[in-house]
């Protein structure tokens, strides 16, 4: 007989809660790891008292009343909120793009004279958007593009705005009022001990093999359990037997400065295209610290390559089918796939915690 009832293939977030789960209902969990931590990319750590974000930016933000009584009750939150800064060429501006915005990019402060100006702008795209470009000038116009839209995309996906497909950008926020809170939802906050306390709480009690490859001897691992909870690459998985799924990355580049504060707030984005990096992060805004030090983050997305982490699915219609192939091909009662690289889609944290709830609410009961 297997000697646990479920193998956990990751010890990110979302396998974090669904372990929690499992152990409430009374079963054993085995949690391998590829990684030399737990977290996944939620992962923090400390330096100089500073909870430093490891794989960029994390803000905990929620509609769901059942996700944030959930999280809250796992650790005490702050009541971070989110106000990133956008730098164009040494112009300052608010986001996400609102009335601060329009009133220091246009010179107007009332609603329906910034309205005027985009539908002005808007109108030189007079027939179905064809690619990202024109897209963004038909929802925001071209000043606003030009400036906050342009230079961020492009080196996100490491192409001319005018060569993407126009599905990227399906809606931009727009706010007539002046409200430089990022996300709409209720609840916003990050764990006052940080990410990988929670991670640790929610898998108290599991045994947790670090530095674990669960690939390089897969048979052996699965017999182990009665079930698996896969959250790696789904594609990984079936040894890229259809094609490898395409993914974007990042590169980071941490600094430590002999300085209280680098910049006002925790994330600015850098939006022109000459400056190599998309965005400055820095990680004492999160959980403020009296502390004479300061790190910094520089955000660099990447073409994906072999060793690199898949932060971005490419979800274009040609991937969305391949993966679809590899879900059909992998459906085995013993084994589920679950979280953002099993299920090839870019999920938030709210996302993933109710996921996992609600593959927990079926499989425990």
């Amino acid at each position: 007989m297997p000697k646990y009832d479920y193998l956990l293939v990751g010890a990110g977030l979302f396998n974090a809660v669904f372990a929690s789960e499992a152990k409430k209902h009374g079963k054993s969990v085995l949690v391998l790891e590829k990684r030399n931590h737990i977290g996944g990319n939620i992962y923090t750590e400390k330096q100089f008292g500073i909870d430093v974000h490891k794989y960029g930016a994390h803000i905990f933000h929620t509609d769901s009343q059942r996700v944030w009584n959930y999280v809250t009750g796992i650790c005490e939150f702050n009541s971070f909120i989110n106000t990133p800064l956008a730098n164009y060429k040494g112009e300052i501006y608010n986001l996400p793009f609102n009335m601060n915005t329009f009133a220091k990019m246009f010179g107007v402060t009332e609603p329906e004279e910034v309205k005027k100006i985009i539908e002005s702008e808007k109108s030189e795209i007079t027939s179905e958007p064809e690619n990202l470009e024109q897209q963004a000038i038909s929802l925001v116009g071209r000043t606003v593009y030009e400036k906050l839209i342009k230079g961020y995309t492009e080196k996100q996906w490491g192409r001319d705005c005018a060569l993407l497909p126009s599905f990227i950008i399906k809606r931009i926020p727009v706010r007539y009022e002046y409200n430089n809170n990022y996300f709409n939802d209720k609840y916003q906050g990050i764990p006052i001990e940080g990410y990988t306390s929670l991670i640790e709480k929610l898998f108290s009690g599991c045994e947790i093999r670090l530095n674990t490859d669960f690939n390089s001897d897969r048979e052996y691992f699965l017999s182990l359990a009665r079930r698996c909870v896969y959250s790696g690459a789904i594609d990984e998985f079936f040894d890229f037997s259809l094609g490898a799924l395409e993914y974007r990355s990042l590169e980071f580049e941490n600094e430590v400065l002999e300085m209280k504060e680098f910049q006002p707030v925790a994330v600015v984005n850098y939006t022109g295209r000459e400056v190599p990096f998309t965005r400055i992060i820095e990680h004492k805004h999160f959980n403020p610290v009296d502390c004479d030090k300061t790190v910094i983050t520089r955000e660099y997305p990447a073409d994906y390559k072999d060793g690199m982490e898949k932060y971005y699915p490419v979800n274009d219609e040609k991937n969305n089918a391949l993966y679809k192939k590899y879900l059909e091909i992998g459906k085995d009662k013993k084994i589920i796939f679950g979280g953002r690289l099993a299920e090839y889609k870019y999920y938030d944290m709210d996302d993933t915690v109710l996921a996992a709830l609600e593959l927990a609410d079926r499989e425990l009961g």
